[in-house]
């Protein structure tokens, strides 16, 4: 179950800092439009990109995400998401535009092309919550 304060921040329009890990063990850090299903993150990608292409090979992942709130004790809130990932083919342009209204506003029609592939989704379990907010 995901506490409250840590759902309202994945469902806001605050950008993540998605890190999986490539072939040599190292982070690699990207920002990602996040959303929620339930209790699983998902993130559409049209193209199969390298953060995809590691999610495949090592599930491992975490985000990071600012709230743009500051504590009593004067720190920055953040919220840290640490789980596994399962990339799957199609639905990227239905959850992208389900994305683009709290990214980018009512009525943007997103992705902004005719036809778009049909991308990947990833759907990340949650493992445990971390950072500096409600949730900790």
């Amino acid at each position: 179950m995901i506490p409250e304060g840590a759902r309202k921040v994945l469902k806001s329009d605050a950008l993540a800092h998605f890190t999986t890990l490539d072939e040599s063990g190292a982070p690699y850090v990207t920002l990602a439009w996040v959303g929620l299903d339930e209790d699983q993150v998902v993130i559409a990608t049209l193209a199969d990109q390298k953060k995809l292409k590691n999610c495949r090979r090592d599930p491992r992942v975490s985000l990071s995400v600012a709230t743009g709130n500051r504590n009593d004790f004067g720190l920055d809130e953040y919220l840290v998401v640490y789980g596994t990932a399962e990339v799957t083919e199609g639905g990227a342009p239905e959850l992208l535009q389900e994305l683009a209204y709290t990214y980018l506003g009512p009525g943007v029609k997103f992705p902004p092309m005719p036809n778009p592939p049909p991308g990947y989704v990833t759907r990340i379990t949650i493992d445990r919550i971390s950072g500096v907010g409600p949730w900790t």
